[in-house]
């Protein structure tokens, strides 16, 4: 079997699992492979330190990277079609003390958010109203809950209505009908940079893809006050740790609530039916929290019961969404 068929027979398998990311590991004995469906961790395949060396030199190769380093950290793309399914793939690979190698495949689905399937579907429509309003909209969720599908199929409605932005580091869904702009931190294409250009184009709908920094947190509060609605994501635990962490970037308490319009915590959900679709924890603001060190508000556990109770949610996976 050729390198190539066999790098397309784990992709295939990892995309029959919906899964975000394929992970190359070195282990006491050959390479582990593991991919990341669905907010879990799993294993794939179990192979050698020689297939291993060969299937990640022939990925280097396809993503133009430098096949003889085998210690710097390097990062690279490239597009692979299977089944009729065009996917477009972002490498990163590293090497530890020993100089083995270490490869992650972030898998990017084209179409993807078309195929978005909400578990209660009246929280798509209140998230929808909500693309009617100005102020700053903020996701959070593990990776791979599908935060950007979710911001791109609420504004799709918007098409030839508004005039969209996107900044995203990299551009995950090709929408046509959007101005999407690709972060290039060594061109001097920061999040931050393409935010202060952007305004400029006087676009009525941001979607960033992340507020990793205050400058970008200063610049996405900015374009909110001044009547733009603006969608990104934020790393929080639950949807009562947004406000804080956007504290932490240094935006007063007084300024978020004049900008933050809402905030939603999403999570990806195995069905009973063997489906895949998203549950989310919206507060839509004015909301005072209560006083608790919960990260979820009470009605997170009452929709998940009455899931579990529906017989869509399984108790494991109710258990577990409980926990988070």
């Amino acid at each position: 079997m050729s390198i190539e068929t066999e790098l397309n027979q784990m992709i295939q398998a990892a995309v029959e699992q919906r899964a975000s990311d394929i992970y190359w590991m070195p282990a006491t004995e050959g390479y582990q492979v593991l991919i990341q469906a669905a907010g879990k961790l799993r294993a794939l395949a179990q192979i050698s330190t020689t297939l291993a060396q060969q299937l990640i030199n022939h990925i280097k190769y396809r993503s133009n990277m430098a096949i003889s380093d085998h210690r710097r950290p390097q990062l690279g793309a490239m597009m692979l079609t299977l089944d009729e399914q065009t996917l477009n793939l972002r490498i990163s690979v590293v090497g530890d003390f020993l100089d083995r190698e270490s490869l992650v495949i972030r898998i990017l689905y084209e179409g993807e958010s078309q195929n978005l399937q909400y578990l209660i579907p009246s929280q798509r429509e209140q998230l929808s109203q909500l693309m009617h309003h100005t102020g700053l909209i903020v996701f959070s969720g593990p990776m791979g809950a599908g935060k950007t599908s979710t911001m791109y199929d609420l504004v799709r409605q918007l098409r030839g209505q508004r005039l969209v932005m996107t900044i995203e580091d990299p551009v995950e869904i090709y929408e046509p009908d959007f101005l999407q702009l690709q972060v290039n931190s060594p061109a001097q294409m920061a999040y931050a940079d393409l935010l202060k250009v952007g305004l400029r184009h006087h676009p009525d709908v941001f979607i960033i893809g992340e507020i990793r920094d205050a400058e970008t947190a200063r610049i996405a509060i900015q374009a909110a006050l001044s009547g733009h609605l603006v969608l990104s994501t934020l790393h929080a635990r639950g949807v009562y740790g947004i406000i804080p962490r956007l504290a932490q970037l240094g935006v007063e308490p007084a300024v978020l609530e004049q900008a933050v319009t809402a905030m939603s915590y999403q999570r990806l959900v195995p069905v009973t039916d063997g489906s895949m679709a998203t549950l989310f924890d919206t507060v839509v603001m004015p909301h005072e929290r209560p006083k608790t060190t919960q990260m979820m508000t009470e009605r997170w556990g009452q929709l998940i019961d009455e899931q579990l109770a529906a017989g869509r949610l399984d108790y494991a996976t109710a258990h577990q969404l409980k926990e988070a």
